[in-house]
């Protein structure tokens, strides 16, 4: 009998990636296609909904045909994806109406001040346990209403649809125009503002509050279930799971038990412990939100900390400012020197997420001298990742009963080994590398195979974690700290920065 395997589509911020796993969770082939990146105004990020769904048609058969594999050997198919970005379509058609609005982009934060006053932030935690901010999808589906003419009028009468990037790839996938599938999952659902954290359900008040008819709304599924075949791509094929990226990396990473946390280092990183059935309440910046929900199991829930930029920060360096030509060499450039030179950046390039949640916040470089070399500023640019990470660590430590004691790692960071253990060295804490990186991609195919029966429980995949990598700290505790005062005091100057207007 041919050897049968998961496909995972993991449709990120800069690229879109089809990857199969063997029974054993290992990387059978890869196929990897990156999108543009469109910034029309200062602060906007959008991304073409239509040429991500053309890449995936492209590296599908790709991955498929280095594997030597055909679609019959395909058990299921899950999906992981960039949160919070909203694409709007027309249901006839299935054309895209406009570009769609990136997690990154800054566009609504008018909004966000608009509803800190009114009706407050608590109206929205006690509902969907998310603060106004910029980075969900409700503010951005009240912008177009807003901004684009005849689109709210069209939702009502159920002509336009609402989805984030995995609803919109299930839709094609299922049949687009031709009575595609419209749902989403309930870690996506958790992320727009709209759902109910307590019953997974739409919530009448925040639809009503944000003006969003439930006619264009996806159907909330759970992470992992039997959605249905796909029509399109691979015939036949069932699709059985969506996660949102981070919490399929935090599944990928098997932290299926209470007090269990990894982070993703990717274009921005994103920190998450679970909690298990109890529905925390962050007193210190962090989200509460769905971590997963298996079948008809209860949902799992976890305590996240969103950082912004920090992969994003380093292409910038090498695409703004020229100073690397690839992405690996900036490790090889920041051990040119032994310290950051008193240099430090506070990548506010979209405002502060957790656990500071400031829109208004810019970036700043502090610190200069005619000391600071380009060196110097390649660690203070990954310095900047590792002090992110310990300001999220010390609002977890502050939520939850029991200290971090392990921080699991995963995305294309962690191959920085000098990053890494600075990150080991502010947080006090082991960190470890699995031997599959691509986490995000393999947590979505472990809820898909879940789902289809090739995995027959959750023990099974945590035996197939294995480690690859560990860094200790290694820092004296007083410079640790010095180092740390220093930091804050930087992200002191990038808050209520405000560019004075241009002259006419």
């Amino acid at each position: 009998m041919a050897e049968r395997y998961v496909m995972s589509i993991d449709q990120g911020t800069n690229s879109t990636r089809c990857i199969l796993f063997d029974h054993r969770g290992r990387l059978v082939s890869v196929a990897q296609k990156e999108h543009h990146q469109h910034f029309p105004r200062p602060g906007w990020v959008e991304h073409d909904a239509l040429e991500i769904w053309h890449n995936l048609r492209h590296i599908v058969p790709e991955a498929l045909s280095d594997a030597g594999v055909d679609r019959g050997q395909i058990t299921a198919i899950g999906l992981a994806n960039q949160r919070e970005t909203t694409v709007l379509w027309d249901r006839r058609t299935g054309a895209p109406l406009g570009r769609a609005i990136v997690w990154q982009d800054t566009r609504t934060a008018p909004l966000v001040d608009e509803f800190m006053q009114r009706p407050g932030e608590a109206f929205f935690l006690e509902r969907c346990a998310l603060p106004p901010s910029t980075y969900f999808s409700a503010l951005r589906l009240r912008w177009l209403f807003d901004h684009v003419k005849g689109v709210e009028e069209r939702a009502k009468d159920g002509e336009v649809l609402f989805g984030t990037i995995e609803s919109w790839l299930i839709w094609n996938l299922t049949g687009g125009a031709d009575n595609g599938l419209h749902i989403t999952d309930a870690t996506n659902a958790s992320r727009t503002m709209l759902m109910n954290i307590r019953t997974l359900t739409w919530d009448d008040e925040l639809l009503a509050f944000f003006g969003v008819p439930r006619a264009m709304l996806p159907e909330i599924r759970s992470s992992a279930e039997a959605y249905d075949e796909a029509r399109s791509l691979l015939p036949g094929v069932a699709i059985t799971a969506a996660l949102g990226d981070q919490q399929a990396a935090l599944f990928g990473q098997t932290c299926f038990s209470p007090g269990e946390a990894k982070c993703t280092y990717g274009t921005g990183s994103f920190l998450l412990l679970n909690t298990g059935s109890e529905l925390v309440r962050s007193r210190h910046g962090l989200l509460t939100t769905v971590a997963y929900k298996i079948g008809d199991q209860q949902p799992a829930y976890a305590l996240e900390g969103s950082i912004a930029i920090t992969g994003a920060l380093v292409q910038w360096f090498r695409d703004r400012l020229g100073l690397i030509s690839t992405a690996p060499e900036i490790e090889t450039l920041a051990r040119t020197v032994e310290d950051n030179g008193g240099c430090y950046i506070v990548p506010a390039f979209s405002g502060l997420f957790a656990p500071r949640w400031r829109s208004d916040a810019r970036g700043v470089i502090v610190g200069l001298t005619s000391y600071i070399t380009k060196g110097h500023l390649a660690r203070a640019v990954l310095e900047a990742t590792g002090w992110q990470t310990r300001e999220v660590v010390d609002a977890m430590n502050a939520d939850s009963s029991v200290p971090l004691q392990q921080l699991k790692v995963d995305g294309g960071m962690t191959a920085d080994n000098l990053l890494m253990q600075f990150v080991a060295d502010v947080l006090d804490v082991p960190v470890v590398r699995p031997m599959v990186a691509e986490t995000v991609s393999l947590g979505a195919a472990y809820a898909a195979g879940l789902a289809a029966g090739y995995w027959p429980d959750l023990e099974v995949l945590r035996r197939n974690w294995h480690r690859a990598g560990q860094w200790l700290p290694d820092m004296d505790p007083e410079l640790r700290e010095s180092e740390y005062d220093n930091w804050k005091r930087a992200v002191e100057r990038s808050l209520g920065w405000v560019r004075p207007p241009r002259s006419p």
